[in-house]
Formats: structure tokens, sequence, C-alpha cells
């Protein structure tokens, strides 16, 4: 491999690794998000000029934290030389310098960031995109398509959310008690979709950094934060549903749906962890959308372990999370649930209603669940359709080589490749 190859697989690494944590801990000093990636970026720049020639660093992170941190100091130079602003750069340096010296890792500030992000001086529909792109590397064009709105709009309203959190001066630290309700909700909304984005990619090794960086931040914030059931109830659901990933791809690398899964595949600590979870956050007061989630999941796993008929018990939640959060995702998945009480015929009219919602045209699970309960039906040429559809919008192999094996089940259906 050539050094610069070398090199750019060290950046990557570091960027995938690292980027969430040195922007917020370069941010954290200067309350400027913006100014923290740009100069991050040019360090990354200047990795990708310096590394083939002089050789990867033996800490990485170490070396564009210090690149950036001299590419901060560099810019407040520009602005200005008054003595509040000399005072600014010595706090900078100083404060760098000393957690550089205290600790052989970098220190983390990524929650601190994080509900930084979910402030009231942060617009309300913001603050969950926001988290997203900061802390978690998603891109403005990945955050508007999962949020329905154009690409330029979100660039937008994210360059608009960083200034407000410089020009405001909003303190990274986790909030009083009293303050969290306002900002705790869009936090735990951005760590599960990093988590569930990971989860959509079922093939195998899918598990990737994303889902990882999920649960710790889980896992940091229930320490932190030990007395919020929602807290609990996320870091439970996270948990439940990755038990299971390493059972979620057959052998030639197509998807495997729960009810066929091998359970011996499982992994039973962290179900046992998951279920310790959520009987503390039963203990607590109230019940949000997080624990119902987690409740859901755990019921599936007492399905599948103990043979238990409980379809009833898991519509019921269904039907309490539908009053927590009215979405089509769970108006569709209540319906998937009803119908292995009622059966297919039962529910495909309403189905088929939910489907003309726009937030479903492109949903690809909404295509495979309506495709899979009109082949249950009998409705062959429609269901073919359907998963057709289903195909169509998937971009994980692992559902795709799934999806064409259903199609090519279907009688009459020629075998798709």
């Amino acid at each position: 491999m050539s050094s610069l190859d070398q090199s750019r697989r060290a950046a990557d690494r570091a960027a995938r690794e690292s980027y969430g944590r040195l922007v917020a801990l370069l941010s954290s000093i200067t309350r400027d998000v913006a100014s923290a990636e740009d100069a991050l970026a040019e360090a990354f720049a200047a990795a990708l000029r310096q590394w083939p020639a002089q050789g990867v660093p033996r800490n990485p992170e170490g070396w564009l934290l210090a690149v950036a941190r001299r590419r901060l100091i560099d810019s407040s130079r520009r602005r200005g030389t008054n003595e509040r602003f000399q005072e600014h750069l010595k706090l900078i340096s100083e404060e760098l310098d000393a957690e550089r010296q205290t600790s052989r890792e970098i220190p983390d500030r990524r929650v601190a960031l994080m509900f930084a992000c979910a402030h009231p001086e942060i617009e309300p529909a913001i603050r969950t995109p926001l988290i997203l792109q900061v802390i978690l590397g998603f891109t403005a064009e990945a955050i508007a398509a999962a949020f329905l709105v154009p690409p330029a709009t979100m660039g937008q309203r994210l360059v608009r959310a960083k200034a407000r959190i410089k020009q405001s001066g909003i303190p990274f630290a986790i909030p009083e008690r009293a303050d969290l309700p306002d900002r705790l909700d869009a936090v735990l909304q951005a760590v599960y979709a990093a988590y569930s984005r990971d989860w959509a990619e079922a093939g195998e090794g899918s598990a990737g950094r994303l889902s990882e960086e999920a649960i710790w931040l889980g896992q940091v914030m229930a320490e932190l934060i030990p007395d919020e059931p929602e807290v609990k109830g996320l870091l439970a659901l996270m948990l439940f549903l990755d038990a299971r990933r390493n059972a979620r791809s057959a052998p030639d690398g197509s998807y495997v749906p729960l009810d066929d899964q091998d359970t011996a595949l499982w992994n039973l600590s962290q179900i046992r962890q998951a279920e310790a979870l959520m009987k503390d956050a039963n203990r607590m007061e109230g019940s949000g959308r997080f624990q119902i989630e987690a409740a859901i999941q755990s019921a599936h796993v007492a399905r599948r372990l103990l043979g238990l008929d409980n379809w009833s018990d898991i519509v019921a939640l269904y039907d309490v999370l539908f009053a927590l959060a009215p979405t089509p995702v769970v108006a569709l998945n209540r319906l998937v649930a009803r119908a292995r009480i009622y059966g297919a015929k039962a529910v495909l009219d309403e189905i088929q209603e939910i489907g003309a919602d726009p937030r479903l045209v492109d949903y690809q699970p909404y295509w495979a669940a309506r495709g899979t309960l009109l082949a249950e039906a009998g409705r062959n040429p429609e269901a073919s359709e359907a998963l057709t559809t289903a195909l169509g919008l998937a971009t994980d192999e692992a559902a795709r080589a799934f999806l064409q094996r259903r199609i090519a089940r279907l009688p009459g259906t020629p075998e798709r490749t």
C-alpha cells in the first residue's frame, strides 16, 4: 500500500471515529461550532498533504487537534488583537494544553454539545438535525431526506442554528433537572436516528460506527442522568435490537426476518441488560415513547424465546405508542401486528389508506410489509407489484436478496436477478 493510500485510510478512520469528539472539544471552548468545523476541515486537508511525505503520526487524533487549534488561534488573531481577544486566545491555548496533558485520551464532550444543540435558544425543529450533523456526522442532504425538507433549506437552517449558539453564548453542559424536559427529547431522537441508520442495513458486518456510537452515547447519558426513564428506555431499545444483529442475515447474506431468526444467535447478555434497564425505568414516574418501544421489543423476545402467543399484548403496546407518537410508521407497525391476530385480509384496506401519506411513498418497509400482507391474502399480482417497488427502493444488499427470493416464490412470478 502506498503512503498516500495509508494516509487517506488513516484520515478516513480518524474522521469516522473522532470527528464528533474533536468538534465538540474545539467548539466547547470557543462556543463557535462553525469555526470549529472549519478548523478541523483544514486540519484534515493538512493531514492529506503532510502525512504521505512525513508518515502517519502515532496519535492522528492528537495531531488533528493540535493543527485545528492553531487554525482557530490564527483565525482569532486575524479578526482582532485587542486585550479581550488576547485573553480569549490564551484561554483556548491553555485549556486545550491542560486537557491534553492530563489525559492520554482526548476529552469527550459530545454529550454536552448535544444538549447545547438542544438549548431553548435553538429552534425546536432544527435541534435534532443539528445534533445529527455536528456530533454524528450526517450530511445536510441525508438529514434533509430524513426530515422531508429540501437540502438547501436544511443547510440554511443548520447554518443559522450554529450562528445562534455562538451569538447567545450557549453553555456546553448537562442542563439542570428542571431544564431537561425541554432538551432531552431532541437528544434522544438524534441518538436513535443514528442507531437506526445502521440498523436499517441488515447485511453481514453491518454493525458500524453509528450504531456503536449511539449505544455508547446512550450508556453515557444513562450514567449522567440516571433518574430519567426515557434515557434507560432508549438504551434498552437499542440493546434489544442489537442483540439480534448476528441473526439478521443468512449464510448467503440475505435478510432474515424476526420470526425466522435462529434465537441461538441472539446475544442474551445484551437482552438481560435491556430487561434490567426496563425494570429500572418502570420504577420511575412517567412512560414515554422509547420505553414503550423497548417494551414491544421485550415482548417479541419473550414470544420467540418462550413461545408465547402475546400478539394482543404487542398490539396494545402499539396502541399506546401511537397515542404518544401518531406517525405513519407506528401506524404501519401496528397494522402488521394486528394482522397476526386477525389475518392479512382484515388490515389491507387500512394499509392502503396509510399508504396515501406522502411520507411513505419512498419508505421501503411500507412496500415490503404491504407486499407480504397481499401475498398472505392470496393477491399475488398486487403482492408482486408492491414487493417489486420495495426492491427498487432497497439499498441494502441483504434486503434486496430477501425481496428477490420472496418475489420469486409468488406463484407465476419468474425469479429476478
